[in-house]
């Protein structure tokens, strides 16, 4: 016998046709009926013929359905019920009111969730915007982002207690590396045990995050030890400390991957897979019913992103980078016109402002502005000396005339006021001991101001913009070039996440037609429905006569070809 038969197999070789033979009618009628979301399809096959109907009146000559599917039956259904929305859509925070109140606004009264920008911003500024989106939306949806503050744990605490006096129903929680006792409060004061027994969460937490040590605290229920310093406080009771340990912190934990801002630069299709196995192996291990929904965040920036998140399990999809060159977005025109026209690789990573002495980086738009190379400048001298005093004079002279455009002691009184009026003398009295410490904090009004300068639309210090922003933001300049949202004036918050959900519910159609077995013209993955209709795929498309899919005679040459020699 012969344990090493020689396979002897016949190769296929394909043909390919030139552009000119491709049938682009046919292909735009494919593409409408396709994207008429709301419409079963009939894949018929009449004399080896295979045929898109809208109807099939015998069904032995039916190959398969393209089943209904509209943007709310993606993602959990869960997802839509606890928060009120008509999409497993949210559009996530930027800090300093970037996420502005209009943005949440203009979200909340189309039934979408939006997390208003929190982070950076002052008591007084915070209070405003919640009393403004609270009147505007009295029954959501909508959410503030906590923005994890180390340095100021105070301020974090204070935001919960605002979000609680305005009666916030959800938070985003973001760069958290570990609980602190701000988060684990608004969790814990908002349990209740209903007449059934079962506990229910008043507030909501979706977590965002992109390891999965941090994933799982989020996972797990709060630690006992910030529970029993929150009960010894009075902030909350023994009841809701017992009952904090027995729910998982939060509701949802979107996997953060690409993003703008603070990133770890992850792959979403690596990260996800790993967060959803851990969120498995802590509910396993618990015994858990409630288990907490995954979502996906980072480089969503076209249609082909967010169905592949959902292709992957993911319960969510949030979006961020891309909102800023929206027109609700709270910064300037001038940071808008540059995301405008950024491409995928104009993106860079530099210190961050909140993090600077621990080498914390953001990632940030790099076309049209010197940000990152002074920011990373910066970092290299505090990295290589103590003090201001130990600088070379020389040195001094070139960042006050360049970059600083004042002197180093007026650039400290600035800052020494700021923490005054934030009502931080610690952190002056820190700075004022520790003379790398006073360095830090110089440097950071440079970090800090500048991303105020682009917010403001400061135009002498366009050089100096720093820009949050991800490679989404190139990816969806890219997919809108020649469209009616290609100009950043044209792009309204709602309108680009209804365009992002329905032609991802598209390609989820054409993924059912491959799911057959059929070949699909690869043209049809660039259809665009706004082609000759400016008011985008939202419009239901004129019908057109049912097309060939794949296998129609020489008269529909939009098919691919295998042929056998």
């Amino acid at each position: 016998m012969n344990e090493n038969p020689q396979i002897n197999f016949t190769p296929l070789f394909r043909t390919w046709k030139k552009q000119a033979d491709i049938d682009a009618t046919s292909i735009e009628a494919m593409g409408r009926l396709l994207a008429d979301l709301d419409k079963r399809l009939y894949v018929l096959n009449p004399g080896g013929k295979q045929l898109l109907e809208t109807s099939c009146a015998e069904v032995e000559k039916c190959l398969g359905i393209v089943p209904v599917l509209e943007p709310h039956q993606l993602g959990d259904p869960g997802f839509l019920r606890d928060y009120g929305v008509r999409m497993a859509y949210y559009a996530g925070a930027m800090a300093n009111g970037i996420h502005s109140e209009d943005m949440v606004i203009a979200l909340g009264k189309e039934r979408l969730l939006g997390f208003f920008g929190a982070g950076g911003l002052g008591r007084e500024r915070v209070a405003s915007a919640l009393a403004r989106i609270s009147a505007a939306l009295p029954h959501g949806p909508y959410g503030v982002n906590l923005l994890h503050n180390p340095g100021d744990a105070e301020w974090e605490m204070d935001v919960v207690r605002l979000c609680i006096r305005h009666g916030v129903k959800v938070v985003e929680a973001s760069a958290y590396m570990n609980l602190s006792p701000a988060i684990v409060y608004w969790r814990a004061v908002g349990l209740v045990r209903n007449g059934q027994g079962t506990i229910e969460a008043r507030n909501r937490i979706i977590a965002k995050v992109s390891r999965r040590e941090v994933a799982q605290h989020f996972i797990n229920p709060a630690p006992e030890k910030i529970l029993s310093r929150l009960v010894e406080d009075g902030l909350i009771s023994a009841e809701q400390a017992a009952m904090a340990g027995e729910v998982p912190m939060a509701d949802d934990v979107t996997v953060e991957a690409n993003s703008g801002g603070h990133t770890d630069n992850g792959v979403l299709n690596c990260a996800f897979p790993s967060i959803a196995a851990l969120r498995d192996e802590i509910a396993d291990l618990r015994g858990e019913v409630f288990r907490v929904r995954i979502g996906a965040a980072g480089g969503i920036g076209n249609p082909q992103a967010i169905y592949a998140a959902f292709a992957m399990g993911a319960a969510y999809v949030c979006t961020g980078s891309i909102n800023q060159a929206c027109i609700e977005a709270g910064t300037s025109p001038q940071v808008k016109a540059l995301l405008g026209r950024a491409r995928m690789d104009d993106m860079a990573m530099a210190p961050s402002a909140d993090m600077f002495e621990i080498g914390s980086k953001v990632q940030v738009l790099k076309g049209g502005t010197m940000y990152a190379m002074r920011a990373q400048k910066l970092y290299n001298l505090y990295k290589q000396y103590d003090s201001l005093e130990d600088i070379p004079v020389a040195e001094i002279a070139s960042l006050e005339s360049g970059l600083f455009q004042r002197t180093l002691p007026q650039v400290w009184e600035d800052t020494r006021q700021f923490f005054q009026a934030r009502g931080n003398p610690r952190m002056i009295e820190a700075a004022e001991t520790h003379p790398k410490k006073r360095m830090a904090l110089v440097f950071q009004w440079y970090l800090g101001q500048s991303s105020r300068w682009a917010i403001a639309g400061e135009k002498s210090r366009a050089v100096d913009y720093q820009i949050w922003c991800g490679p989404a933001m190139g990816a969806i300049n890219e997919w809108l070039r020649g469209s009616p949202y290609e100009p950043v004036e044209r792009r309204s918050v709602v309108a680009i996440a209804d365009l992002l959900m329905r032609n991802a519910a598209y390609l989820a159609r054409l993924g059912a037609l491959k799911h057959m077995g059929l070949p699909v013209p690869d043209a049809l993955y660039r259809y665009r429905p706004w082609a000759e209709n400016s008011a985008g795929p939202s419009t239901p498309p004129t019908r057109h006569p049912s097309p060939s899919i794949g296998t129609a005679p020489a008269a529909s040459p939009a098919r691919l070809e295998n042929a056998q020699p």
